[in-house]
């Protein structure tokens, strides 16, 4: 897997955020049961770390990746701990030779042509487009896809299940990324049919 075939592989990555690394596996086996495999676990709390190495260990139809890479540090943990891919909320020279160094397919984000341009000079084809929504959103990358045909984007930000169809349908956007298919709720109360079930419609969008 590259990361230009990652964005082939479901038309929607949830975005998790967790607090408890016991919720991860069967968090992870709601969302591969609604047709969900791609799965990125936020480094935002303690819980990251701990849940990308069991759901890597336990859920094996799962792509387990690990969002919001700030530093190499994050990308080499994440790397160690089983993550299949890597995500960054924005990228300098630095970060991004710190997830190629790992040797594990990411999407770097960008907000701009420019910054687009920079990784495609580098050769990176596959990005993540945030914040989609306050960066301009449909419009702006659909204005990006004619000087831009090449690179391929994953909009997250703002991205809802109302404007998840409206994004797919570019064509230079491979898939979105979503925090409604996992409501902090339901995972605080183990609800795993519901977010199968939210899985499962998010997956039918394309």
């Amino acid at each position: 897997m590259n990361a230009d075939s990652l964005l082939d592989l479901a038309p929607v990555v949830p975005v998790v955020v967790l607090d408890d690394a016991d919720a991860a596996v069967p968090l992870a086996r709601a969302l591969v049961a609604g047709g969900l495999p791609v799965i990125e676990l936020t480094l935002r709390t303690p819980a990251a770390l701990p849940a990308i190495e069991r759901v890597a260990a336990e859920v094996p139809d799962a792509v387990v990746g690990a969002g919001t890479v700030v530093r190499r540090a994050d990308a080499e943990q994440a790397a160690k701990a089983g993550a299949r891919f890597l995500v960054s909320p924005g990228c300098t020279p630095a970060l991004r030779a710190a997830m190629a160094d790992t040797g594990v397919p990411f999407l770097p984000g960008v907000a701009t042509a420019s910054e687009a341009l920079a990784l495609l000079e580098e050769g990176v084809t596959a990005l993540k487009f945030f914040p989609a929504e306050a960066a301009g959103g449909i419009p702006y990358l659909k204005a990006l896809g004619g000087p831009l045909p090449q690179v391929r984007f994953c909009p997250t930000g703002g991205v809802t299940v109302a404007n998840a169809p409206g994004y797919l349908a570019l064509p230079n956007v491979g898939c979105v990324g979503g925090t409604w298919l996992t409501p902090r709720d339901a995972i605080a109360a183990g609800d795993w049919a519901r977010i199968e079930e939210l899985a499962r419609a998010a997956a039918a969008l394309r």
